[in-house]
């Protein structure tokens, strides 16, 4: 039989993968006890507390350098069979990854590259609700855009917190709409009701499934593929600023450090992070509303008084010691008839603060399945019941807020104060929530009392002071405590991101700071749009 000769390459690969070398992964652990990170001077980059040890000067992997990955085998020494067993499978793995044996792109010991860099017209952080709707308006004006978001997936409190709430969408006197634009559109084009629709069935309509509304955010973000790039999985990390003006912001990734200089950044963090790292005016409370996590519960029966039953239960865990705090709950069937949807978890944490809110991640997640086991053994309808899931984060109410241009306030609220350059309409009650209690809001609802009419958001409330090119929209906006209890809610930070989007949009083409832009003149850009003010329909 004729012998068949193995390709030179095969033979070369082989002799590569069975070579007496160490293999790379092993000798950069062994050389290098810490990674270390390029970074500019800790001065600019407020958040990092600790400065990292800068890279030896000229390090770094040079262009289109690589490392070939090589691999230990034993050596066949003697006639001993453990030996020759050894030699065997060691040739016969050999073998096997000669066929894959290629030139790998590796880093050099010892060696990190250095930060590549990014450059757009718009940087949008945070890709939740008012994030989203930022780089939507930003985009679809022709402006180049970025959006960075940290989770793997665009829609923030509808998708990460769970809360399906179009909270803020219409009056609550009367379900008539008073924000139109891109919340509208997302409203209708999740089937829940019409794109010209004026009024809805109920004043905080929801969204039914939360992976349809994924869908619906991917497919509007490719829709823009030209302008609108997305980076999910990536945190901001740190801001460098000179001379008044944001000149990069900095965010972690799969790339590494990335850092992203833009004409004009928009803060939609919901905690004021990039505003706070520039160098902005911002306050926050010692003691900030508790944080919630959702969750949902199956095979649930309808017997007697859910509600009522469910509060005793909670109220007997709690005393036994099996529940810090709780409020309500809200036992709700919304996407099933045998299923519940759960608000009732009470975390009093501080979510600026990284330990903080780890802790208050694990307490929700313990305070859940406290809840689920004393339904499950004192509420009738829960004895067959199920976990279904709790939802990745927990719910945020409060946090960090701008002092901007304008700190919007009770008053305005409540006497529906009218401003020149209003971008936008909240109508929400002023829904504070209190830590420690088992209660809801600190409000007890009284439309007379914490009802407002519809009022206007002025473009000044997104504007930072001492920093030219940031703008801050959603709920980290410019507002009092009060006046935040009411701005703070989903399609209120949609339009406010949507009006941030817009006017960064605007800035870029004029090649202007969004102050020179000017809040009246995005209030008439939006009114093009069907957005804006409701006092502009």
């Amino acid at each position: 039989m004729k012998a068949t000769r193995t390709p030179k390459s095969n033979r070369a690969a082989r002799q590569l993968a069975a070579s007496s070398l160490t293999p790379a992964l092993s000798r950069w652990e062994r050389e290098n006890g810490s990674q270390r990170v390029r970074q500019s001077s800790a001065s600019d980059f407020s958040p990092l507390r600790t400065a990292l040890p800068p890279l030896p000067a000229g390090e770094g992997r040079g262009e289109g350098e690589q490392l070939e990955v090589r691999q230990t085998f034993p050596t066949a020494e003697g006639a001993g069979s453990s030996t020759r067993r050894q030699f065997v499978r060691a040739t016969a793995t050999a073998t096997a990854f000669a066929s894959l044996a290629s030139p790998v792109l590796a880093q050099p010991a010892g060696k990190l590259s250095g930060t590549k860099t990014l450059k757009t017209d718009v940087l949008v952080c945070g890709g939740g609700c008012a994030g989203i709707a930022a780089a939507l308006a930003a985009a679809r004006r022709g402006a180049k855009v970025l959006l960075v978001e940290k989770a793997p997936f665009a829609g923030g409190i509808i998708t990460c917190v769970g809360l399906p709430y179009f909270d803020g969408i219409a009056n609550i006197k009367d379900n008539r709409i008073v924000v139109r634009g891109i919340a509208l559109e997302l409203l209708s084009k999740s089937g829940v009701c019409k794109p010209d629709a004026t009024h809805t069935q109920k004043h905080n309509p929801t969204i039914g499934n939360s992976f349809e509304f994924k869908l619906l955010l991917d497919r509007l973000i490719r829709e823009q593929r030209d302008r609108l790039t997305v980076l999910f999985n990536s945190m901001v990390c740190a801001v460098s600023t000179a001379g008044g003006r944001i000149r990069s912001v900095q965010i972690a990734n799969k790339d590494g450090l990335v850092s992203v200089e833009a004409n004009t950044v928009i803060d939609c963090t919901g905690d004021a992070d990039v505003a706070a790292w520039a160098g902005a005016p911002f306050e926050q409370n010692a003691e900030v509303q508790p944080l919630t996590l959702h969750f949902r519960i199956g095979n649930v029966k309808r017997v007697g008084n859910l509600s009522l039953n469910c509060r005793a239960a909670l109220a007997k865990a709690q005393a036994a010691g099996e529940l810090p705090f709780y409020y309500g709950p809200g036992v709700m069937f919304l996407f099933h008839e045998s299923e519940v949807y759960i608000h009732g978890i009470r975390v009093p944490a501080n979510p600026t603060d990284a330990a903080d809110l780890s802790r208050a991640e694990m307490q929700g997640r313990a305070d859940a399945w406290a809840m689920f086991q004393a339904w499950r053994r004192e509420v009738p309808g829960f004895e067959q019941s199920y976990f279904i899931e709790a939802y990745p984060w927990i719910g945020v109410r409060e946090s960090r807020r701008l002092i901007g241009q304008y700190v919007l306030n009770e008053d305005d609220l409540m006497k529906a104060r009218r401003f020149d350059d209003a971008i936008a309409t909240g109508c929400w009650y002023l829904d504070l929530h209190p830590n420690k209690t088992v209660i809801g809001s600190a409000n007890d609802f009284d439309p007379k009392k914490v009802q407002p009419e519809p009022y206007d958001i002025p473009y000044r409330s997104l504007l930072p002071q001492k920093v030219e090119n940031l703008l801050v929209a959603g709920r980290c906006h410019s507002a009092t405590r009060g006046a935040h209890a009411s701005t703070r809610v989903t399609v209120t930070a949609m339009a406010t991101g949507e009006a941030a989007g817009t006017a960064a949009a605007m800035a870029a083409a004029a090649k202007k700071s969004p102050q020179e832009i000017g809040g009246v003149k995005v209030r008439e850009a939006l009114k093009t749009t069907g957005a804006g003010p409701f006092t502009d329909a």
